[in-house]
């Protein structure tokens, strides 16, 4: 799993899998989900994502998984 935010753009994009989306479904104003050839979610893409979310602070518990952190 990816996150990655644009601020010139203020988009933040969460990569699920390391699969190809093949459609793209609006699940909310400016919330875009894409999904794979079986319709399994692949990728999140939210539009103006300081509007929707709070990017202030990630907090990562519990997670079976290292957590690695680039800039």
């Amino acid at each position: 799993m990816k996150i990655e935010y644009f601020p010139e753009t203020d988009s933040l994009y969460i990569d699920l899998a390391d699969r190809p989306g093949v459609e793209a479904r609006e699940i909310g104003e400016g919330i875009v989900l894409d999904v794979d050839e079986q319709g399994r979610a692949v990728g999140l893409d939210i539009d103006q994502a300081s509007k929707h979310v709070s990017l202030q602070k990630l907090n990562l518990s519990r997670l079976p998984f290292e957590v690695e952190q680039t800039a």
